[in-house]
């Protein structure tokens, strides 16, 4: 499995750097973000270090669909029960802002700041 000793989200699932996880398996940890643009506001991320989507192969298939599968209960759990939107930035003209692929899982009453 693929670690990159730079990147804060793999620090993140190594325990080296502290986050609110609100779950954790052998191939998937999910944390609240430290900057949410909703009430609720989650990444969901791989442990193996991909660092976009674009970067995903093959192999990644079921990794893939287990991340889209976890956010829809995620989103339950902490209260979006009315809706929520994922969303995967992609490179810099994506808005990727860490090179770590994650999908926000955003939710809760609306009004929220779009993003």
């Amino acid at each position: 499995m693929s670690h990159d000793p730079n990147c804060i989200f793999c620090r993140i699932a190594a325990g080296e750097i502290p986050a609110q996880k609100v779950h954790e398996d052998d191939e998937l940890i999910a944390f609240k973000d430290i900057r949410p643009a909703a009430p609720v506001h989650l990444l969901i991320i791989p442990r193996e270090h991909i660092a976009t989507l674009a970067d995903a192969e093959p192999r990644h298939q079921a990794l893939l669909g287990r991340m889209a599968l976890l956010a829809p209960k995620l989103a339950r759990e902490h209260g979006a029960d009315n809706g929520f939107r994922t969303v995967v930035n992609t490179g810099p003209d994506g808005g990727q802002e860490v090179y770590h692929l994650h999908m926000h899982v955003m939710g809760g009453p609306r009004p929220w700041k779009q993003g």
